[in-house]
């Protein structure tokens, strides 16, 4: 039960929720909810029009063996109606292909499941980590009343790993894991590849078609780039298996034989020479 006292002050719990809010946007008295001992929480209807469903909330107290009831805090609050905005996603979560714009980053976590260490080496921190100084390609881009705040790291020692995968050129920090393969293999397959309704109209796939740019590592055994400007995939990694109607064997691509001429044809005419006929007719005459 909630304490009388408390219970009976609404004049105190509207007098401190108009102060809050503005008079003539708080309406009328709809609820007591008991929230402990000699503490109770009046509600009062949000006339707002931009709040429909909401409601101020007042919460007053009483101390011990206390006449006087004091104000503990004013709130507006949702009700069970109420408008209001989605829920809140992160920006990971939302970001879509497409999304980014010029001057735009997009940072990778540490743990990022599509990468994986691109080298073994631990002499030094990988070169595009956060604890890693500032490499020799990103100082170049600094401004020039910048670059007294850079330095270039220091070259890794003879023999290392690192100075083994500098001199290959296959020194990044990290490569694309076998999940992160996958998923985009799987993504590139959805857009183009051998299900889609170009390719199941088209007269041959992309992997005989010259204008096929075939990738490099494992994916080149299932994709490549398209390189024909009147494709609709010009400039996408497409599926060997896809294939559309500027494959470049197109125009010179075998055409089925035609069907065997009618034995009776009925629409040509026939001419005859009646003249030659009439002379030997006349001949055969004389003789007899």
């Amino acid at each position: 039960m909630p304490d009388r006292l408390c219970a009976e002050a609404v004049d105190l719990a509207r007098a401190a929720a108009e102060e809050a809010a503005a008079p003539g946007v708080v309406g009328e008295h709809v609820a007591v909810v008991s929230e402990g001992d000699r503490v109770v929480t009046h509600y009062f209807e949000c006339e707002d029009p931009g709040y429909r469903g909401w409601r101020w909330a007042v919460t007053v107290a009483r101390a011990s063996r206390a006449k006087n009831v004091t104000l503990d805090e004013t709130v507006l609050l949702p009700g069970g109606d109420a408008l209001l905005a989605p829920e809140w996603v992160p920006w990971s979560e939302r970001l879509r292909p497409g999304d980014m714009g010029p001057g735009d980053l997009l940072p990778t976590e540490a743990d990022d499941l599509r990468l994986e260490p691109g080298y073994t080496g631990a002499d030094e921190p990988p070169p595009n980590s956060a604890v890693a100084s500032v490499t020799g390609e990103l100082a170049d881009l600094v401004d020039a009343e910048d670059a007294e705040l850079t330095t270039r790291p220091e070259p890794p020692l003879r023999g290392s790993i690192a100075a083994v995968a500098d001199e290959l050129g296959v020194r990044r920090a990290r490569v694309l894991s076998r999940y992160g393969l996958r998923e985009a293999a799987d993504r590139w397959d959805e857009e183009f590849g051998a299900k889609t309704p170009m390719a199941q109209a088209a007269p041959a796939s992309c992997v005989s078609c010259a204008f096929l740019l075939p990738l490099a590592g494992s994916l080149r055994q299932a994709f490549g780039v398209c390189a024909n400007e009147f494709a609709p995939a010009d400039g996408h990694v497409v599926s060997l298996a896809y294939g559309c109607g500027g494959h470049s064997e197109a125009a010179v691509m075998p055409t089925p034989p035609k069907p065997a001429p009618h034995a009776l044809d009925t629409v040509r005419v026939d001419e005859y020479s009646l003249r030659a006929e009439a002379e030997g007719s006349s001949e055969d005459l004389g003789h007899a």
